[in-house]
């Protein structure tokens, strides 16, 4: 019986982003002032969900889990990344690779699956608005969040064990600016095929299935709306599909370009751009796409902090 692998790299070094030092502090106040701009609008759009009863409803609650989830998983990364920006230290251990690791697959895989949720939610409003309220009981909604919690921290834990139980035993230097899957598998002294394959089974199962329940989704929405006849209703349904798509977009794309593709077509600055894509920009514009110019958000604020007249 053979002895299981054993991982010789007790830490590994960071690259980031190959800028010239003349371009990275302007880099560095851009990311830093971004990731603060995502810590406000997240946070406010769960403190008015929370405070205001107005928006205790299944769409405002999954919105409120997604600012939550987007969060966490900038925090998971960011921090790390601009403490690196102005250090000559770049490292971080074999232990604290494999939680950064874990945690931001778990967030982004059930953020993944919440966007389905979200357009089940819309498909309901839409099509049976009548029975929404008898559809989208608040037991069904946490039913369903716990689904996408739990199919996250399983997936999760299948990525990150096929990709740490290989031997590290030479090189160290990750070219990327977290501890990301593919970027790490490619420091492994093995063959990586069957993670290659792993990964292309999961991407399936946290990636395109979703993707494909929202596309089945939104055709049967898109062929409702086309049998409202007033002009108002059409337009404003639209415009609630369109945000969802847009957002939905902006993430599931570039992941499933990260961890679908190939180890051996991957390109470094190509996968950091495209994390940076989608677990920075996609956390930055949710709040503004989804909420921000929500009237029932702006009214909420206004109540919140008793600026202005709240319009009811």
């Amino acid at each position: 019986m053979q002895e299981p692998n054993q991982s010789y790299v007790t830490e590994f070094i960071l690259l980031g982003f190959s800028f010239s030092p003349r371009t990275m502090p302007l880099l560095f106040s851009a990311l830093l002032m971004t990731y603060l701009l995502i810590i406000l609008g997240n946070s406010l759009i769960t403190i008015f969900v929370c405070l205001d009863s107005h928006l205790h409803t299944p769409m405002y609650f999954f919105i409120s889990v997604l600012s939550m989830l987007d969060l966490g998983y900038t925090t998971t990364t960011v921090p790390q990344m601009l403490a690196h920006m102005t250090s000559q230290k770049k490292t971080i251990s074999f232990a604290s690779c494999v939680v950064q690791m874990y945690i931001f697959l778990v967030l982004g895989i059930t953020e993944s699956w919440l966007f389905a949720i979200m357009s089940i939610d819309r498909y309901v409003a839409i099509c049976h608005p009548l029975r929404y309220k008898v559809i989208m009981r608040p037991w069904l909604c946490g039913v369903m969040i716990i689904f996408c919690g739990l199919w996250g921290v399983i997936s999760a834990l299948v990525y990150t064990i096929f990709a740490m139980r290989l031997p590290y035993c030479g090189p160290n230097k990750i070219n990327h600016f977290f501890c990301e899957v593919p970027a790490v598998l490619k420091l492994a002294c093995a063959d990586t095929s069957v993670n290659d394959q792993i990964d292309f089974i999961l991407g399936f199962s946290v990636i395109l299935v979703p993707l494909s329940v929202i596309l089945v989704i939104y055709v049967n929405i898109f062929i409702a709306i086309l049998r409202i006849h007033s002009t108002q209703g059409r337009l404003k349904a639209f415009s609630t599909c369109a945000s969802h798509i847009t957002v939905v977009t902006m993430f599931c794309v570039p992941a499933m370009v990260i961890y679908m593709k190939p180890g051996s077509e991957a390109s470094p600055e190509e996968d950091k751009k495209l994390a940076l894509f989608y677990n920075i920009i996609s956390a930055f514009l949710n709040p503004i796409i989804y909420s921000l110019r929500n009237k029932d958000v702006k009214r909420a604020f206004f109540k919140v902090t008793g600026w202005g007249r709240v319009q009811e």
